[in-house]
């Protein structure tokens, strides 16, 4: 058999469908899993540590340097960007995380306890 036919008879089998639309439908759930923690969760807990924004939480280990355009008797000097630590965005991250492994845990579970009560209907019957 060859590759090609190989690969015509593995893109055609319906598991391949169901792995790309599981695929599309967990992109589009990290992305309101993004959207609860960043526009929702992170706001109140930034309010408590008195911060506006979480993720501008960060240890700064060299500040930047702005550029400085060229004058009379004044060369110009480029822009050294800042060198920092952002753990805040990795919190959120983090969380970001947390959300969807505990959301994925749920559906789970959901779906055992679903297939139990299937599976023990079809036992009575």
């Amino acid at each position: 058999m060859s590759i090609a036919s190989e690969f015509r008879e593995f893109a055609v089998k319906g598991n391949v469908v169901d792995m790309a639309v599981g695929i599309i439908i967990g992109g589009a759930f990290g992305k309101i899993a993004n959207s609860l923690v960043a526009d929702i969760i992170m706001p109140p807990i930034g309010v408590l540590l008195g911060k506006v924004n979480f993720t501008d939480l960060k240890w700064v280990i060299q500040p930047g340097v702005p550029a400085v355009e060229a004058s009379e008797g004044v060369e110009a000097v480029a822009a050294v960007p800042e060198v920092a630590i952002n753990y805040g965005t990795f919190i959120q991250t983090a969380l970001d995380f947390f959300i969807v492994a505990v959301a994925v845990f749920l559906l789970v579970k959901g779906i055992n306890t679903l297939r139990r009560k299937k599976d023990a209907a079809d036992a009575k019957a």
